[in-house]
């Protein structure tokens, strides 16, 4: 699989999740960088907002790649969306 197929509407791959577990990796890098420099007597500085916006994509990328798992995606065929029809002779249709 080339790297253009990850942005296919068909492939096996979540970008949902790979983005959000590249913004953890940036979150987890962030602190343990913070750690090693505050041991060293060095601050580091981050601006609360850049930090803030890593974690809304992190919660937010996994938020909806785990409701999209749990409530389903629809009935798919071939990339589009299987959409029943009322049978005429129903009266609740």
């Amino acid at each position: 699989m080339a790297f253009s197929d990850i942005f296919k509407d068909e492939n096996e791959y979540n970008e949902k999740a790979i983005i959000g577990f590249m913004s953890f990796g940036v979150m987890t890098l962030t602190a343990i960088i913070d750690i090693v420099t505050g041991a060293f007597g060095k601050e580091l500085m981050i601006q609360e907002f850049i930090y803030n916006s890593f974690v809304w994509i992190t919660l937010g990328s996994f938020g909806i790649a785990g409701a999209e798992k749990v409530m389903g995606n629809g009935n798919k065929t071939n990339g589009s969306v299987v959409v029943e029809e009322p049978v005429e002779d129903d009266p609740y249709a």
